[in-house]
């Protein structure tokens, strides 16, 4: 499973879990208060919590981006016809 797949589920998760304890605390709040004060208390739970897998998607992003910028280089140099490599050594 891709990193950013495991940090959103795991982001998720918390989000679930604050929220299903917040609904079982004994107090007048409107649900759809419980609900932004889950999302708050998961926003920083999971940024103190999830910091390796928040790295890890950080460090395949990079890598998709550095990916595609050398494929549009490439692109570009071979249509301005600068580029005289065979399309089977691209691959």
């Amino acid at each position: 499973m891709s990193p950013f797949m495991k940090y959103t589920l795991a982001r998720m998760g918390i989000f679930v879990v604050v929220a299903a304890a917040l609904f079982f605390v004994p107090a007048p709040i409107d649900p759809l208060l419980r609900l932004l004060i889950a999302l708050l208390i998961s926003a920083v739970l999971s940024y103190f919590v999830l910091g390796r897998l928040r790295n890890q998607v950080g460090v395949q992003v990079a890598g998709v981006v550095q990916r595609r910028t050398e494929r549009k280089e490439r692109l570009r140099s071979a249509l301005a016809g600068d580029d005289v490599r065979d399309d089977a050594t691209d691959r």
